[in-house]
């Protein structure tokens, strides 16, 4: 027999729920619609595609001529459409009956609109936990593809893994194809001819070899430099002419390969991702350990055979490391909670609708990419947990304060609402308010994000690589590039998070933290107060809300002379663009993105027309007034980067030692 092996080459294109229409046109400009229109001259190269639902209905409403290409693909045998979540979420984090619906309306909207149901599944970040098999399985999926760093974990070897395997969980299977990391590593940025001798050297006489790739269709167009080498030098023709051209290699989709196909045999999986995922999930210093160990495991050429051993942490250590990000999810979960528990005739598609938009997955995480600390993705998660907060309660009202450890800190949260506004106190001393909601808006304005130590900012100051040497190009996993100027500065830390209504006190240099204990929440329905030492006396904080106002006063008795100072962080939609702004009376004092300060002030409106609303704020006696942007730096594709997280308002008044009152109110308008 003549030696072959078949080339299974999927593409998973995902844009998440949230992001620019701007964004998504550059994207179709310089990859979705080329890379479907090459593929369209070439009937015999077979290929599979993965395109999430969210970007999908995008596609199908703005390039109904580029997914009418994909459809005849489809139906002449050329594409495989493979499903998922409908909104990307990590299958893994989610609640089971969510699971099923999310893969289910994914795979009703792959038939109904390009006519072919999937067999296959494409798992969001490849995170695997052997608790999603029953899922998949039970919405009809077949089978999915993980890395093969997955296999090397469970002690496979790299050369068994060039056909699918069978799992199996709670008396469910499913078959797995592992995804090769050298081919992902060589498309497209290895030459084409070294691709396609690479593929003929992976050829036997038998055993029906598979040669595996699955993997993002950005890297065809979208990260630094492929469209130039895609498109405009060819590669991708190149690619698909040489592969044509070779009596080697066959091109198969997955459902064909499967189907003639025998499994290689049993496996079990350990929960893990991709190995560069691996490291992004673990805190400093754990970070800066994992990645010497791979160092000094490269350095001293034993890195291949460790590497299945040298694991990092799970997707899940997210929740761990970021508090914004577990905060997200715990909400997510506690309303899931509360849709699936009413009546099936009290439910209805927006609450489903906003349930899985709440699930996309990139706003969860960081790292090369991921969307944590990009706030236009976080404002879209809370836009949809705001938005099906609202629609439960009015199904199925809440209690007007509840307490509940939603976070799983410890400590309870106190939380307010009255149908306009909700507040989120916390009980950790601080007596902050860390979600501060608008129905009406469905805006989380305490959606900010604080700056924890990051594995990546020892590289900031590296020696910046641009490109590989030799031919091809760079792999933004091995690039190191400044995509803005970052200072010492710029990376501070912050030693806890960005809340609203931060309090510090300062008699004479010493400043101190108030250590605020619950004072009254029983008799207060709309409203908690809290009480701390403050110097000789002591400061009573209370938070009340009517309609649309939050009220936070501070009543001080016996403090002695001092400064007080009060922080509030504002997640505004703008962030530094031009349509944010300060009026203070009728003049315009300036944009978020500046600093202002004002010696005496009482009201100061924030006006923001991305968010389509305005603040007012005001306090009952002139306090000193300090405006700045806060700025996060972090790593994606493009380089290491500085994005505004929020505008930073610091109130400041003097205190005498009799007893007086310090009063904020911001009105949501």
């Amino acid at each position: 027999m003549a030696k072959s092996v078949s080339l299974l080459l999927g593409v998973h294109a995902h844009q998440p729920v949230g992001n620019f229409t701007h964004v998504l046109d550059d994207a179709h400009a310089r990859c979705y619609g080329p890379f479907l229109r090459v593929l369209h001259r070439y009937p015999a190269f077979r290929f599979a595609i993965h395109i999430s639902g969210w970007l999908l209905d995008y596609m199908l409403r703005q390039y109904p001529d580029d997914m009418e290409l994909l459809k005849e693909m489809v139906q002449r045998g050329q594409a495989e459409l493979v499903g998922a979540g409908y909104t990307e979420p990590v299958l893994a984090v989610i609640p089971e009956q969510d699971r099923m619906g999310q893969l289910q309306r994914m795979s009703d909207q792959l038939e109904q609109t390009l006519g072919q149901r999937p067999q296959g599944a494409w798992l969001t970040e490849r995170v695997w936990e052997a608790t999603v098999v029953p899922s998949l399985a039970d919405s009809g999926i077949l089978y999915s593809t993980v890395d093969d760093y997955h296999f090397l974990c469970a002690g496979k070897s790299a050369n068994d893994l060039n056909g699918y395997y069978t799992t199996e969980e709670n008396g469910r299977q499913l078959d797995l194809f592992p995804i090769s990391e050298a081919l992902r590593y060589r498309l497209p940025f290895s030459p084409a001819p070294e691709v396609v001798a690479y593929l003929e050297s992976l050829a036997k006489e038998d055993g029906a070899p598979a040669a595996i790739y699955f993997d993002d269709i950005e890297k065809f167009g979208i990260w630094p430099e492929t469209y130039n080498w895609v498109y405009e030098r060819g590669w991708l023709t190149q690619f698909i002419e040489g592969v044509l051209a070779s009596s080697i290699i066959k091109t198969e989709r997955y459902c064909d390969y499967h189907a003639r196909a025998r499994t290689r045999g049993v496996v079990y999986l350990p929960t893990t991702s991709y190995i560069e995922m691996n490291e992004w999930t673990l805190p400093v210093p754990a970070a800066h350990h994992y990645a010497d160990l791979v160092l000094a495991s490269k350095s001293s050429g034993q890195f291949e055979q460790n590497k299945a051993f040298l694991r990092g942490g799970i997707w899940k250590n997210f929740f761990m490391r970021y508090p914004e990000s577990n905060w997200m999810h715990k909400r997510m979960l506690d309303l899931s909670r509360r849709l699936h528990a009413l009546p099936k005739k009290r439910q209805t598609a927006e609450m489903l609708n906003a349930l899985y938009e709440a699930q996309a997955n990139d706003a969860y995480w960081h790292g090369l990419f991921g969307g944590l600390y990009l706030p236009h993705l976080r404002r879209a998660v809370y836009n949809a947990i705001v938005k099906l907060e609202g629609l439960l309660d009015e199904a199925s009202p809440r209690q007007p304060k509840l307490l509940l450890d939603l976070d799983l800190d410890g400590d309870d949260e106190i939380f307010l609402h009255n149908g306009v506004l909700q507040a989120v106190l916390r009980q950790d001393g601080s007596a902050a308010i860390c979600e501060f909601d608008s129905y009406r808006l469905h805006h989380n304005f305490a959606d900010t994000l604080s700056m924890p130590h990051e594995h990546y900012h020892r590289k900031v100051h590296a020696q910046p690589v641009e490109h590989l040497q030799g031919d091809g190009i760079a792999n933004p996993h091995e690039r190191v590039s400044l995509k803005h100027e970052i200072t010492q500065e710029d990376m501070a830390i912050d030693k806890q998070q960005k809340l609203m209504f931060m309090d510090r006190w300062q008699a004479g240099a010493e400043a101190v933290v108030p250590v605020y204990v619950a004072a009254e929440l029983k008799g207060m329905q709309q409203g908690a107060a809290f009480e701390a030492t403050l110097g000789a006396g002591k400061v009573r904080k209370s938070v009340v809300m009517d309609n649309a106002r939050l009220y936070v006063a501070y009543q001080f008795a016996g403090v002695g002379e001092g400064i007080f100072r009060v922080v509030v962080n504002l997640a505004m939609p703008s962030c530094d663009g031009p349509a944010g702004r300060f009026r203070v009376g009728d003049e315009i004092a300036g944009g978020f993105g500046q600093v202002l300060q004002l010696d005496a002030m009482q009201r100061i409106v924030l006006e923001d027309a991305v968010l389509g609303g305005k603040l007012n704020v005001s306090v009952n006696q002139p306090v000193s007034f300090l405006s700045a942007p806060c700025f996060s730096v972090s790593q994606s594709e493009a380089g290491f980067e500085k994005i505004m997280q929020a505008v930073t308002l610091t109130f400041e008044c003097g205190r005498a030692a009799q007893a007086d009152t310090l009063e904020f109110c911001i009105e949501v308008a």
